[in-house]
């Protein structure tokens, strides 16, 4: 056979047509070098492989507070909520955060049972945001971070708008016009 005879056999078979050097060759080819194994690190090591928890024994013990933060974290994440609680709650609770208190859940009152909650969220919206649209907002996102953080299924969230904030109004005069600069 002669070399044109050689490159049309190699071409058909799949080949290539042209006789390639070893350095091209090798570059074309992946590289499988093997993979050194790792010790584990103290963090990888700390923390356990998920257990099945019917094999783990005892009891899990959710407080409402811990609830209330979470859905109080989440309705303040909310676009248009200005604030939670009333406005006398507020007064109260830049009082208490004045003194060192907390606040944290100032406006959210839950209800927790054994694989339930029921959550009420008392909040004043900006204004020009569809009230509905915030209230409806807001109960998506406290369903959300409730049922996926703290593990509970949520029966229901109650919105209260108790109040709208004007842009540019002092707070606590509600109605008052906007200030001219």
């Amino acid at each position: 056979m002669d070399d044109a005879q050689n490159q049309f056999l190699s071409a058909a078979q799949g080949g290539p047509a042209r006789p390639e050097s070893v350095d091209a060759a090798a570059r074309r080819a992946p590289v499988h070098a093997p993979v050194p194994p790792q010790a584990p690190s103290a963090a990888s090591a700390a923390v356990p492989a998920e257990v099945p928890p019917t094999v783990i024994g005892g009891k899990t013990a959710i407080s409402e507070q811990a609830v209330a933060k979470v859905a109080a974290i989440a309705a303040r994440s909310v676009a248009g909520v200005y604030a939670l609680g009333t406005g006398s709650g507020r007064a109260l609770g830049a009082v208490r955060d004045a003194v060192g208190g907390s606040s944290a859940t100032q406006g959210v009152h839950v209800e927790v049972g054994e694989t339930e909650v029921a959550v009420d969220v008392t909040l004043v919206a900006v204004y020009g945001t569809p009230l509905t649209r915030i209230a409806d907002n807001v109960r998506a996102a406290v369903y959300a971070a409730v049922e996926s953080l703290v593990g509970l299924r949520v029966v229901e969230v109650n919105v209260d708008v108790n109040d709208v904030q004007i842009p540019g109004a002092a707070e606590g005069k509600p109605g008052s016009a906007p200030e001219s600069a």
